[in-house]
């Protein structure tokens, strides 16, 4: 009868674990499986990533390339279909389009682009848009504030 007193692992599902440097007669004893000599048997040595055995790595020996703009405005965009989900006569700001999800926080303008259609009557305060959006919210009754 099996209780949790008496339970152990099956037979051969479970190993000892290699125990380094605890003499000659273990077979790892003396340099504990490290070799001879050299910087990985060393205490403390770690291979960095990226490194090539002293070979020049190959992060160094690409040519640099480019150039990123540090103050590169970016835009959250937005589609016209997407402002479907809203109900006719509604104020859409940032704010509005920030807690149903369409746009991130990380995302301070915003523009509106003009892929799919729209049908209800919806005012947009928002930085950018589409002439194609414009013309579609304005055609379905809406307007945009700028």
């Amino acid at each position: 009868m099996f209780t949790l007193s008496n339970l152990s692992p099956n037979p051969g599902s479970t190993k000892q674990r290699k125990r380094l440097g605890r003499g000659q007669g273990t077979g790892h004893g003396k340099t504990a499986g490290r070799g001879q000599k050299g910087y990985k048997s060393r205490s403390g040595s770690s291979i960095k990533p990226g490194f090539e055995g002293g070979q020049m790595p190959l992060h160094r020996r690409l040519p640099k390339r480019g150039f990123t703009n540090i103050f590169k405005t970016q835009y959250a965009v937005v589609n016209v279909c997407d402002l479907e989900r809203f109900a006719d006569n509604t104020v859409i700001d940032r704010q509005s389009l920030l807690d149903c999800g369409l746009v991130g926080k990380k995302y301070s303008l915003i523009k509106i682009l003009g892929t799919g259609n729209i049908t209800k009557k919806l005012t947009l305060k928002i930085d950018k848009i589409s002439k194609s959006a414009r013309t579609k919210i304005e055609a379905a009754g809406g307007k945009v504030e700028d």
